[in-house]
Order: structure tokens, then C-alpha cells, then sequence
């Protein structure tokens, strides 16, 4: 069954291969390079949201607690990526259902967003 994954990445390269994965794998994404075109076009039945740490217009980890804290979104999973934090530290600040450290293993990936989308 199709799922609807967003994803908010700011490298163009990066967005584009998990844009290419994900409909692979028979899922709906929606893929934002920046904060504020997230929030303005955010999808309202997302299933799994995928989110870079360190973006031009603010932080992952702040529209990570956004969503976390928000009734409508509390129970959606969300994976943080990145290059240069590790999820212990992240975890710290951040409530994510998981990490991915980029550069990443396509079946690893592909493996936890599955596992995530059977719990969400």
C-alpha cells in the first residue's frame, strides 16, 4: 500500500535519489528543500516524515519538535538525517523515531523507512 513520505533536504542531489527510492518502492513523496516551503505546502496526510538536520533557512531538529509537539502530527514517525551529527547526540534534542547518517546504505535505508512506516 502507497505511503505518503515527506521529505525536507536542501541538496538537490540528496532530495532527488530519496524522491527516486521512495516511488520505487510504490510510496507518494513530497520533497521540500527548505523550511519555509515546507511549512507553507506542508501535506496534511503524511506518513513518514524524512528530515535534514542542517538546512539554509533553520534547523531539522526544531521542525522535528514542531512536529512532535503538534496534536496532528505527534504520531507520525520521523527520521533525521545527517552528516555530521550522530543520534545519541540528536537524541538529546530532539524526539525522532530514528537517525540516518548520511551518506547511507540504500537497502539500510530503504529497511528502516519500511520499519517505520509498519509501526506509524
Amino acid at each position: 500500500m502507497s505511503k505518503n513520505i515527506v521529505v525536507l533536504e536542501d541538496d538537490e542531489g540528496i532530495r532527488d535519489v530519496l524522491e527516486i527510492l521512495l516511488l520505487s518502492e510504490g510510496h507518494e513523496v513530497n520533497a521540500f528543500a527548505d523550511i519555509s516551503s515546507f511549512v507553507a505546502n506542508k501535506p496534511k496526510d503524511a506518513d513518514l516524515f524524512l528530515l535534514d538536520v542542517m538546512l539554509p533557512d533553520g534547523n531539522g531538529i526544531l521542525v522535528c519538535n514542531d512536529l512532535k509537539k503538534t496534536q496532528k502530527t505527534a504520531n507520525i514517525p520521523v527520521l533525521m538525517m545527517s552528516a555530521h551529527a550522530d543520534f545519541s547526540a540528536l537524541s538529546l534534542n530532539c524526539k525522532a523515531d530514528g537517525f540516518i547518517t548520511k551518506p547511507f546504505d540504500i537497502n539500510h535505508f530503504l529497511d528502516l523507512v519500511n520499519e517505520h512506516l509498519k509501526e506509524g
